[in-house]
């Protein structure tokens, strides 16, 4: 079922960006055909959001709608700069492969490359995980701010017998990420699915996303772990590089190794 007000308001912000010259309340009712009593209410409530600006009468579209535009369009341009990365990882390693960003207090997979081994594990493309409790979750969790790990600890929920519910003990994990570059999940969101990931790091330093693998826990012995760890890690470097971090500065986990 259609929201009206909401076709309703996104009709009037749309026609406001195509034709700006059409500023004021008169014309734009006349334009679309509403009363005008309409049209200032729905702009007001434009306005109270923050997409549209008023001085004197006259109505422009803000810059809203560009940031958030250009945050979509980097997520997406993450998926296509990184994608060479992702499989190589997935070959190397012959197992699931993740490229992950944070919302909130969830990640996302922007991109997957499947597992060819008959037995893998289960995500898709879209999916949301919740950060605590999955490698690349905690890869990108380990570079937020305080305050961020902290509006967490309402929502720390057991998945599994191996969840991570204490936020102290989370606290302590994060920092470990944070100083190895390496972060594991260990069947903490669901059983028997282990994962290993690392930060991707952006020009300006910033980390913007996590390329991780993930897989049954019995392919992730010791032995295989240990062997994925610098794999995973030197992925996440190349993504970073990709990303335009500079080559020539060190890694921040690197100057602790």
């Amino acid at each position: 079922m259609t929201d009206k007000t909401l076709t309703k308001g996104l009709a009037l912000l749309e026609l406001l960006i195509v034709q700006p010259e059409l500023d004021g309340v008169t014309k734009l009712a006349r334009a679309l055909g509403w009363m005008p009593s309409n049209v200032h209410r729905t702009l007001q409530t434009l306005v109270d959001c923050g997409y549209v600006s008023v001085h004197q009468g006259h109505y422009c579209a803000t810059l809203r709608l560009w940031t958030l535009g250009a945050l979509v369009s980097a997520r997406l341009d993450i998926k296509s700069l990184l994608a060479p990365v992702l499989s190589a990882i997935a070959h190397e390693t012959q197992e699931s492969a993740h490229l992950s960003i944070l919302d909130g207090s969830e990640v996302v997979y922007i991109d997957k490359v499947e597992s060819s081994q008959p037995v893998r594990a289960y995500s898709r493309i879209g999916g949301r995980a919740p950060a605590y409790a999955v490698a690349t979750g905690k890869a990108l969790l380990a570079h937020q701010s305080d305050d961020v790990i902290q509006r967490l600890a309402p929502n720390l929920k057991p998945f599994t017998s191996s969840t991570i519910t204490e936020l102290d003990l989370l606290a302590c994990h994060l920092s470990e990420v944070r100083e190895t570059g390496i972060a594991f999940n260990r069947g903490e969101w669901r059983d028997q699915v282990w994962g290993i990931a690392s930060p991707v790091i952006d020009a300006e330093g910033r980390v913007v996303a996590a390329i991780g693998i993930s897989g049954p826990s019995d392919r992730f012995s010791p032995m295989a772990s240990a062997r994925f760890v610098p794999l995973v890690r030197d992925a996440g470097r190349k993504a970073s590089a990709l990303m335009g971090y500079a080559v020539s500065r060190v890694v921040p986990w690197e100057a602790t190794l």
